[in-house]
């Protein structure tokens, strides 16, 4: 590898290469430069152009040259300053404090991460739950997530910038993004360097916003699809609270009207004498049948009927706690059906009633699983719901 550059990325090439490996830059258009900055080529014209200098001499030169030679100490170039310019200022650091001012200012409510959302939820159950304001009672736990979001950010920035020592040895990890120290031009080797710095400040407060919105984006959409795993967690717990508390009310009613039942017997037990054996030795009279339910026929029960008149996007609630007895019973059993009850199981989880009845109400027909289809209860229940 000799000691020449690309103009275009600066990284080393072959003297006699016609492309540079690592961007592609046309050598034959714009060759190589040195350390310095100056043109390989040019530099060879300057030197054959000299009349000083024996064809040999002149061989030799280009090949140190070629090789890595100070252009400037052998006389062949000039610097890029003649080092009576007084030395620049140097720009101060940049304070933790001013680092990415609009991330630190980020108010988590930019129209075009609104937007961004939307499109990445398009077509879900999340954009459903996002329009229907599901999601606006949890935006202050957003808001909290996300500055913490914000923070870890931070850090890790001030650590690419070198405005803060690695905390431990994984933020070590971190590359160092700092602007460069000097930069020059492929043609005539004058320091640009003002120029780097103003074209770098520019490039990372734009970076800086375009980050901003990226993480608003970012952590919303996922805080909107870990809030509704957990919101259907939480409403499946619920579910089985409410079916608790309501086994335990029949049971209490049943077991008050038992004490009732055995009072007549109790009394029966102290009577004595041949009253008692003559009423124990005559056949007992049996109780009358309770009535059975009608089976409305072939078909089963008939079901009532119920019409849901609030707000559209609490139907699916509603018919869970008020109107599962209108579905379709094709047995005639007469059980109603519960909202946890299971209809169908696999390694990945089961599908109960209400997976059925809240998917159906958010994504229609195409958003039910196939597991769900396989239960022939899946159709009556969206049968009795489209009835109400």
């Amino acid at each position: 590898m000799g000691g020449v550059y690309c103009p275009t990325c600066e990284a080393g090439v072959e003297v006699t290469a016609k492309f540079c490996l690592s961007c592609g830059h046309d050598l034959t258009v714009q060759g190589p430069i040195t350390a310095t900055g100056h043109d390989l080529n040019q530099l060879k014209d300057v030197i054959r152009l000299r009349d000083d200098l024996s064809m040999a001499e002149k061989f030799d030169m280009i090949a140190r040259v070629e090789d890595g030679a100070d252009p400037i100490a052998l006389g062949i170039a000039a610097a890029a300053d003649d080092g009576d310019l007084p030395a620049e200022e140097t720009a101060p650091a940049p304070m933790a404090d001013d680092m990415a001012p609009a991330l630190q200012a980020a108010s988590w409510d930019n129209d075009a991460a609104d937007a961004a959302v939307d499109l990445a939820t398009e077509g879900s159950k999340l954009n459903d739950l996002k329009k229907a304001g599901s999601f606006e009672k949890e935006d202050k736990t957003f808001v909290e997530a996300m500055d913490l979001g914000r923070k870890a950010t931070l850090e890790v920035l001030k650590v690419s910038q070198g405005l803060v020592l690695p905390a431990n040895d994984a933020l070590q990890t971190v590359p160092i993004m700092q602007p460069p120290n000097k930069s020059f031009c492929p043609k005539c080797g004058s320091d640009i360097h003002a120029n780097t710095l103003l074209q770098w400040k520019k490039w990372s407060d734009t970076s800086t916003q375009v980050l901003t919105i990226q993480l608003e984006a970012a952590m919303r959409s996922s805080l909107m699809h870990l809030s509704a795993s957990y919101r259907d967690k939480i409403q499946d717990l619920q579910d089985q609270l409410a079916d608790a508390k309501k086994a335990v009310e029949k049971a209490k009613e049943e077991a008050a009207k038992a004490p009732k039942e055995e009072a007549p017997k109790a009394e029966e037990k102290k009577k004595t004498g041949k009253a008692a054996a003559s009423k124990k030795a005559a056949p007992k009279k049996s109780s009358p049948a309770p009535a059975k339910p009608k089976s409305g026929g072939l078909f089963g029960a008939k079901k009532p009927k119920k019409t849901y008149e609030g707000e559209p996007g609490g139907k699916a609630e509603w018919f869970l706690e008020e109107a599962l007895d209108t579905v379709y019973d094709p047995h005639g059993t007469g059980k109603t059906v519960k909202a946890a009850m299971i209809l169908a199981r696999s390694s990945e989880g089961n599908v109960r009633v209400r997976d059925v009845i809240r998917t159906y109400a958010v994504e229609g027909e195409e958003g039910i699983s196939e597991l769900a289809w396989t239960s022939p209860l899946t159709k009556y229940l969206i049968e009795a719901f489209d009835a109400c």
